[in-house]
């Protein structure tokens, strides 16, 4: 099978849908790898050691693309890309299918079999394959070091002859695997961890990690997580409640990390504009959720915004691209350990298992139509 990797065109996109390790191992199988040239530059990972794992290295997308059976990417195919890729080929990557349905219709006009990796299923068959998860780990360490760099204070409490440095307060909101992770990072670097979550089962685990839990556990908050793991939305009533215990928690912190994401909806608010102003000056907001919105309505993408008093609040759209090398070595091995599944009996040709309940959760395309039911329900 010809599999195709791309340079990824989007700005500021600094991972690639490959690495060194996992372009041996599918080599290996008998696979044929071309890559886009530069596709590695922004990973630590030149064109020569793709070459030494046994890939080939094409001028442009167009050559890549040349005969492609399957194709990698990181970030959804642009129209231009779409174009160029051949009738019957798969094309596995973050789709963001709730935010371009016109490219979804325009995959399945084209003939070509469109994976999202954002539709992974929890099961627990799918973990290795589950890239949400393992981009959203990064994602969560990250935040923590951009907002104790914007916070410029120190993490941990410090004793010094000269007197004595109070730990910094971070307040994590949101206890999915950015949550868990941010609260991790931020008690490594010693700062007094607090956290919440809309789902009951999040509270053992952020206390497992020796933050203390912050929420409004009434019956509502007790059944409020689907059975697929994720956060139901909450109704207004209950938002109020735990709008009004966050505003006085909140208050008095000095770092905000906030990772909320329901998905195919916008982010829920979880800072309000009210909440900010009775922040103190210095104190930083890290929005996880500014692609879908943001959790504070005050983030924008890709900017500090400094309020009027003194509030930093940072909307980074792509963490994981902050640690590009070990975010593209981890997608890489979920794609790896998807390809079983994507490839025939004799794992030679491509040929999806669309009787596999992973593959039929991930399948956006099929046969010239839209097949996935989020995507085709009025």
């Amino acid at each position: 099978m010809r599999i195709a990797i791309l340079k990824e065109t989007r700005d500021g996109e600094t991972r690639v849908a490959a690495s060194p390790e996992t372009i041996k191992k599918i080599s290996a199988a008998g696979h044929q790898v071309v890559i886009e040239t530069g596709a590695g530059a922004g990973a630590a990972s030149p064109d020569h050691m793709f070459v030494e794992a046994g890939a080939e290295i094409a001028a442009d997308a167009k050559s890549a693309l040349k005969g492609a059976e399957l194709v990698l990417k990181v970030r959804r195919p642009t129209e231009a890309e779409l174009k160029l890729v051949p009738k019957g080929a798969g094309v596995v990557a973050f789709w963001t299918p709730y935010g371009d349905k016109a490219l979804i219709e325009a995959a399945a006009k084209a003939g070509v079999v469109a994976l999202s990796m954002e539709f992974t299923p929890r099961i627990t068959r799918a973990q290795a394959m589950d890239a949400l998860s393992s981009q959203a780990n990064l994602a969560g360490y990250r935040a923590v070091i951009e907002g104790a760099a914007l916070y410029g204070r120190g993490f941990p409490m410090m004793m010094t002859a000269a007197g004595t440095v109070a730990a910094a307060k971070c307040f994590v909101m949101g206890a999915g695997v950015a949550g868990l992770q941010a609260i991790a990072t931020a008690r490594r670097l010693g700062a007094i961890v607090t956290a919440t979550d809309v789902r009951p089962a999040a509270k053992e685990q952020v206390a497992s990690l020796g933050a203390k839990f912050i929420a409004v556990e009434d019956e509502e908050f007790k059944a409020a997580e689907t059975a697929a793991g994720y956060a139901k939305p909450m109704s207004a009533e209950y938002q109020a409640k735990q709008a009004a215990l966050v505003a006085d928690h909140i208050a008095k912190q000095d770092v905000v990390i906030t990772t909320a994401l329901i998905p195919g909806r916008p982010a829920p608010v979880l800072v309000t504009p009210e909440m900010v102003a009775k922040m103190k000056p210095g104190s930083v907001i890290v929005d996880l959720a500014v692609e879908q919105g943001g959790n504070c309505p005050l983030s924008k993408p890709d900017q500090l915004v400094v309020t009027d008093n003194g509030v930093t609040i940072a909307g980074f759209a792509n963490l994981p691209g902050r640690l590009a090398a070990d975010a593209s070595a981890l997608y890489a091995k979920n794609l790896l350990n998807l390809l079983p599944l994507l490839t025939d009996g004799d794992g030679k040709a491509f040929g999806p298992h669309y009787d596999d309940d992973i593959i039929q959760g991930m399948l956006l395309t099929r046969d010239g139509a839209v097949v996935h039911p989020s995507l085709t329900t009025a």
